[in-house]
């Protein structure tokens, strides 16, 4: 009976052990429930935050176009301006 005993009592402080690893894990971890939530509030922001970075680089591209496009006008007139000051200058 005493190898029986002593084996119920380092069974009993093994399990005192694993259940104080595991409070302690669950501690760290929190509730399962709030640490889904908090998973599903941070997978929805950042597919949130993917469709603005979407939205935005669109306008960007699209502002860019514009720019390219007045900046090509303004170079035209101010080639027309010195065109004219040339013949201006010269006649």
């Amino acid at each position: 009976m005493d190898k029986v005993t002593n084996a119920a009592d380092r069974l009993d402080k093994a399990l005192s052990r694993l259940e104080g690893s595991l409070d302690s894990l669950f501690e760290r971890a929190g509730d399962p429930g709030v640490v889904r939530r908090e998973l599903a509030a941070m997978v929805a922001d950042r597919a949130k935050l993917a469709d603005e970075l979407d939205e935005a680089l669109a306008r960007e591209r699209k502002l860019q176009t514009l720019a390219d496009e007045a900046s090509e006008a303004l170079g035209a007139a101010i080639e027309e301006v010195r065109s004219a000051l040339n013949r201006e200058g010269t006649s």
